[in-house]
């Protein structure tokens, strides 16, 4: 079946195969508990591996926090403070603009991004299963749509590639230019300080020209393309971003301010290494106290570390589920057996890794702050309690 709708067009295929014996199950099933083992022997790592992580990040900031020396002025390098850690405000700068000459611009900033889009076709399938006459069929409906995108599509793995097809490259590539050379008043940056400048802005170009005569301006973007307001597969947009602007510009206005906390060494600020292990080179656009910056950076600590919290208990209860779904499969073609099994495996899953993920926070905790360890690896204990006392009595003797 082929229909077409506009830009978008349709089909659906159709496949089947025979349904999998209980003994072609049974080995998915045994290919999938040693899978699930991995997978929880990996979330056991990354648990434990996070609260070190967390711990000596924390640990590091209250360390910087107790040493920063914020400067007096930006505009003089002082021998009193070198190889100490420093803190400071102000307007970014660089020696010379950022260019584009292939389409006639250029940028008083630190970072310049060209940005190209070609005009392509995307390939779409959405997919259900249902069994007839003994066998498990699947319909596929294959969609496609032209679209604008930053990478080239390949075409070639498409369904069907006929009347889809993209081109292999692209005539115009992107790129990011930065500037050699980024201050703040008498400071140099590191490049690692240069790496946290990602705020990017898009450029307007509606003050430029037509660069040459087969790219076309629509809004804010070249265009090479014979009619933009109705594009073929294989034209071309690109467009302009920019990041930490280190000059007064009539158009976009005056230079970002930045506020960075890094190790003196010279006129340049580098990476300072706490005694726990851990590198501070911190910049944060605006201007910032030292209470502040150091606020903004346990905070966005925490979040990591309950982020890899949540993603390695998953990552657990995942593993223990794979693991004992060999149980269910030993029972489904028993329909009400096999429902209470499932969330009866599941629940024991839940339990399991809720237990097993406290008790390995607490381990990795004990070696920094044991009060803390012995009070989680009771906690750890509180699942399998509650999940015991709802079992009846019978069932426990």
């Amino acid at each position: 079946q082929f229909s077409d709708t506009g830009s978008r067009k349709e089909h659906v295929k159709i496949t089947s195969e025979s349904k999998p014996g209980f003994l072609e199950r049974l080995s998915e099933t045994s290919g999938g508990m040693l899978m699930g083992f991995v997978t929880f022997l990996l979330s056991f790592y990354l648990l434990f591996t996070n609260e070190g992580r967390a711990l000596r990040t924390a640990k590091s900031l209250d360390e910087g926090l107790s040493l920063v020396i914020p400067l007096d002025s930006i505009h003089s390098v002082s021998q009193q403070n070198e190889g100490r850690l420093v803190h400071l405000a102000g307007a970014l700068s660089t020696s010379k603009p950022l260019f584009d000459p292939s389409y006639g611009l250029s940028i008083q900033a630190v970072k310049l991004k060209r940005n190209v889009e070609m005009y392509q076709w995307v390939e779409y399938e959405d997919s259900t299963e249902y069994e007839e006459n003994g066998e498990i069929k699947k319909e596929t409906k294959y969609s496609y749509n032209t679209e604008w995108k930053s990478e080239v599509v390949n075409s070639r793995n498409f369904d069907r590639e006929i009347g889809h097809k993209n081109p292999s490259a692209m005539a115009v590539e992107s790129f990011t230019a930065v500037s050699p050379n980024v201050q703040v008043g008498s400071f140099v940056l590191s490049k690692g300080l240069v790496d946290k400048i990602d705020d990017f802005k898009q450029l307007s170009l509606s003050d430029l020209e037509d660069p040459h005569a087969d790219v076309t301006r629509g809004g804010d973007y070249f265009y090479h393309s014979e009619n933009p307001r109705r594009p073929e597969v294989g034209d071309l947009r690109v467009s302009f971003f920019y990041a930490g602007l280190s000059g007064d510009d009539p158009h976009l206005g005056s230079a970002d301010k930045v506020t960075v906390i890094a190790r003196q060494r010279g006129d340049q600020l580098v990476p300072y290494h706490t005694k726990s292990g851990d590198v501070l080179q911190i910049l944060y656009p605006g201007e910032l106290s030292v209470e502040e910056v150091f606020q903004k950076e346990h905070e966005s600590n925490t979040m990591k570390t309950w982020a890899l919290r949540a993603a390695g208990w998953l990552t657990m209860f995942v593993g223990i589920s794979l693991m004992t779904r060999i149980f269910y499969t030993l029972v489904d073609w028993f329909p009400v057996v096999r429902d209470l099994v499932n969330i009866g495996l599941k629940a024991f899953a839940f339990c399991v890794a809720s237990s097993l993920s406290l008790l390995t926070i607490s381990i990795g905790w004990l070696f920094y702050r044991p009060l803390w360890a012995l009070l989680i690896g009771l906690l750890s204990v509180v699942p399998i309690v509650v999940a015991k006392s709802h079992v009846p009595p019978k069932k426990q003797q």
